[in-house]
């Protein structure tokens, strides 16, 4: 994996957040870090959420957010729940976001709207719709067993879709949301 883009400050993303998993997946984030800083814990640099498109544009104007809401103008909103751990090759842990196919058509759509903001830089053209619990350095089949055997108890909170989320990262790597689109108009 070469996430070299990762490692710049200023980024901008386009996120579906989910305040209503933290208390949830604060279990997991609060003791996960990454690479880039491991000084802070995970769920104190940004908030659980599934990437739609990281890098965005380094300065969206509002032609770029209108743009944005033409794209998703027809996608309506819908409740998202997340049933399922796993992890990725390189060890991190995640949940599958449900509607899964209509998660990954709301992140195909936004893609196909910015051809120039290739997901991940490239490095995944179609990428796996998710919400990193921990990171690779922290992850693995401990943190999937523990989520799978907590899912199976005490289901993860339902979220209602209904906005995308516009964000930046700082010179810190702490992430602030800047706008936001609604869904459906």
């Amino acid at each position: 994996m070469n996430d070299a883009w990762a490692t710049r400050r200023g980024l901008t993303a386009i996120l579906i957040t989910v305040p209503e998993l933290a208390a949830y997946t604060d279990r997991w984030r609060s003791v996960s870090r990454t690479s880039m800083r491991p000084d802070v814990p995970l769920n104190e640099l940004i908030p659980p959420h599934v990437t739609v498109l990281v890098p965005w544009l380094p300065e969206p104007t509002e032609a770029d957010i209108e743009r944005l809401r033409v794209a998703v103008d027809k996608v309506p909103a819908f409740d998202l729940s997340f049933l399922e751990a796993g992890q990725f090759p390189n060890g991190t842990a995640w949940l599958r976001p449900e509607p899964f196919d209509e998660i990954r058509g709301v992140i195909q759509t936004v893609a196909a709207a910015f051809p120039e903001c290739p997901p991940y830089n490239g490095e995944f053209p179609d990428p796996h719709p998710h919400l990193t619990i921990s990171s690779s350095a922290q992850g693995g089949p401990a943190v999937v067993a523990d989520a799978q055997a907590t899912l199976a108890l005490e289901p993860a909170p339902v979220a209602k879709l209904t906005e995308l989320g516009l964000w930046r990262d700082d010179e810190h790597g702490v992430w602030s949301q800047f706008g936001s689109v609604v869904l459906g108009g």
